[in-house]
């Protein structure tokens, strides 16, 4: 389920085209954004919505590769689906090495084409849970001491306390007091759950490389 600010941004400098768009996908409810250029798309406020981005990959100035280019350069993931006409397909091929979620053959029906917008506002809404639950880790993170990440470090691959106070030079009860405070601060009743979500953590930014 797609949260309720989740927008439709539509960028193609035809502007029958960009309202044919606007029309369909507002036809199923949802809020959808046109722009007739890539630089006005990045001139709005977008950053605060979640969302996809259909992008016709031919037009004046920047144009859609030049925009790909741009959100991929700048950090800001979002969906996007190419529409290309069929002299267009190296070009958006070259769009997915950019990082485009799809790219659609002009002319395509309706059905696909909204098939396809669900799916990528699907994995919007998915990459929006990934940074709300990853920025609550950094904020849980930022809480503990030095010393405390030192001892979470050897808690989750498994040292036991005396091991981790003879490495770092601590009693053992100065070691348990340490883990005590990393589960509270961390929100974890259990070690188990401590590593699970430092792994989960680690997992999604190796995912992102």
């Amino acid at each position: 389920m797609q949260t309720p600010d989740a927008t439709v941004f539509v960028v193609d400098d035809d502007h029958d085209m960009r309202e044919s768009l606007k029309w369909l996908i507002e036809s199923i409810g949802l809020p959808v954004e046109g722009f007739q250029s890539a630089e006005d798309f990045l001139s709005t406020d977008r950053t605060s919505r979640g969302g996809c981005l259909l992008l016709d990959i031919r037009m004046p100035g920047m144009g859609g590769l030049g925009l790909l280019e741009w959100l991929h350069a700048h950090g800001e993931p979002m969906p996007v689906i190419v529409f290309t006409g069929h002299g267009d397909v190296p070009m958006a091929v070259q769009a997915m090495k950019l990082g485009a979620f799809d790219f659609v053959e002009k002319p395509a029906t309706h059905q696909y084409i909204l098939s396809r917008v669900q799916d990528a506002l699907a994995v919007a809404q998915e990459m929006r849970t990934r940074k709300t639950e990853r920025l609550q880790f950094e904020r849980l993170m930022a809480q503990l001491s030095q010393r405390e990440r030192e001892v979470m470090e050897r808690v989750i691959v498994g040292e036991p306390n005396k091991v981790i106070a003879v490495g770092l030079g601590i009693s053992e009860r100065t070691v348990e007091k340490h883990r005590e405070n990393i589960m509270q601060k961390m929100g974890v009743r259990s070690l188990a759950a401590l590593v699970a979500k430092v792994l989960s953590y680690r997992n999604g930014l190796a995912g992102k490389t």
